[in-house]
């Protein structure tokens, strides 16, 4: 019988019944290992239970109300985002393209508001992601995403990731904003140098330029701090949140410096579900967690200890491998054999990982994951290499 699905996700056989912490059960009882976690969504594991006692609370209270009523849990995570970071005030939604969207509106509404309407548009990297919105997919301009969709530009340009001279030739007087990932995730786990972006918060300042973040993938603790812009020693004007805010459950957040958010009035952005009771009693037990010391240490420490062995792997598997890129638990492996080969090969071994561009594979392992599993993991990539 053919599938009522749409065929957009493929025919995937694999299936899982229940997980728990950091391996996931089919329904015959076969455990994986999972250094995927939804692409770096569930950063505590499966079925955290703290998350699912925060969850069925509130499922016991209130789930919906829109945002006609005030959510007090909205205005508690809002307020912990604002202290925490480089923003003022914070819009949530539901997913992180919408949060680049909601991005994408505040430069372009940031310039009207000062009677520039001529500024709109924005300039995206090449190998970015930022979702699979038509705005999104415009900004990326991945051929792949992009064929049968697009009609014109949609106000967006690109230039080259990591290259000043290519981003300085594409600024122009209709530029309104500059968009990019600090560390990219389907373009392969490259890490900005900080030099570069820098240079790139210099132009944005000379040329009134609103600067936006992209952290979906690589925010919320993944890279070893609570969002990667505080590494690389360079603050955005936007950031884009989702992905690991909600361990699992559905949410994004765009940040904003008030200056930019001040654009947005009643009426000029919404979203139904966004900031919903639901959503933001999970997202501030996320938060609460993972901005704990003793967390922050556990993860680096652990971060350390899987990047030198597998920088050793690359050593002893030459022909198979060959480096180690991104930060904190963000991994990327280099294949010299094919990356998706070597995806099918660990999920034979039942270790689960993920693709990303530049014949890369993400490690995406939760971010409380323990020693034990992280020795499994590099035992059975070792393994698997050893065999090609």
């Amino acid at each position: 019988m053919t599938s009522a699905l749409m065929g957009n996700y493929g025919r995937p056989e694999l299936e899982f019944d229940h997980g728990i912490g950091s391996y996931l059960y089919t329904p015959a009882g076969d455990r994986y290992l999972d250094f995927t976690m939804g692409i770096a969504v569930n950063c505590l594991g499966h079925c955290h239970p703290d998350l699912v006692r925060a969850l069925n609370h509130q499922a016991s209270k209130l789930w919906h109300t829109s945002n006609l009523y005030r959510i007090p849990q909205s205005e508690m995570l809002a307020r912990k985002l604002a202290n925490n970071s480089f923003a003022d005030q914070v819009f949530f939604c539901n997913s992180g393209t919408e949060a680049v969207e909601c991005g994408f509106k505040l430069i372009r509404r940031y310039h009207y508001d000062k009677g520039q309407s001529q500024r709109n548009r924005i300039i995206a990297m090449t190998e970015s992601f930022h979702g699979r919105t038509i705005a999104a997919i415009n900004a990326s301009a991945n051929p792949v995403h992009c064929e049968g969709f697009l009609a014109g530009d949609c106000g967006f340009d690109q230039a080259k990731f990591g290259d000043l001279e290519s981003l300085k030739q594409v600024i122009g007087d209709n530029t309104a904003g500059i968009i990019l990932e600090p560390i990219q995730g389907e373009g392969g786990i490259r890490v900005a140098e900080k030099e570069y972006l820098r240079e790139v918060r210099r132009l944005c300042n000379e040329h009134d330029l609103v600067l936006m973040f992209d952290e979906v993938q690589c925010g919320m603790a993944r890279s070893g701090s609570l969002y990667a812009y505080e590494q690389l020693g360079v603050e955005p004007d936007l950031l884009a949140s989702a992905k690991g805010l909600g361990g699992g459950f559905p949410v994004g957040a765009c940040l904003a410096k008030e200056n930019f958010s001040q654009s947005m009035g009643p009426g000029t952005h919404g979203s139904t579900f966004g900031g919903n009771p639901l959503a933001m009693a999970v997202a501030n037990e996320v938060f609460d967690l993972i901005t704990a010391p003793a967390f922050t240490e556990h993860l680096n420490q652990q971060a350390i200890y899987i990047r030198a062995a597998l920088h050793r792997l690359c050593e002893q598997y030459p022909r198979q491998i060959e480096g180690v890129t991104g930060i904190g638990l963000m991994i990327g492996l280099s294949c010299v054999i094919n990356n998706g080969d070597l995806i099918d090969a660990l999920q034979r071994n039942r270790l689960l990982a993920v693709k990303a561009g530049a014949n890369t594979i993400r490690l995406l392992p939760p971010l409380n994951v323990s020693r034990d599993e992280v020795n499994s993991a590099l035992d059975t990539l070792s393994d698997v290499l050893s065999k090609w």
